[in-house]
């Protein structure tokens, strides 16, 4: 998964868009589960391994990666939000 904090797996084999798939929502890539219930899960006080569980076909490496990269991503944005003000 991750090297010191930096995400070493390219965002493709993590997650992927396809208009074919959930109209283009944004899914584990080699699957149909939306991020979005990730989100959901985790909103609702629900652990990674019970998402794990009720969606198998979601690798835990995939999992992991994309709150990695969501962390550097926010990241990014706030560090843009600073230097804008």
């Amino acid at each position: 998964m991750a090297n010191g904090g930096q995400n070493t797996i390219p965002v493709e084999k993590v997650v992927r868009r396809d208009p074919e798939i959930h109209s283009g929502a944004l899914v584990f890539s080699g699957t149909r589960v939306p991020v979005d219930n990730l989100v959901g899960y985790l909103k609702g006080g629900y652990s990674i391994e019970e998402f794990l569980q009720d969606y198998p076909t979601v690798e835990r490496w995939q999992l992991e990666s994309y709150l990695d990269l969501s962390s550097q991503g926010l990241d990014y944005l706030r560090a843009q939000d600073a230097r804008a003000s």
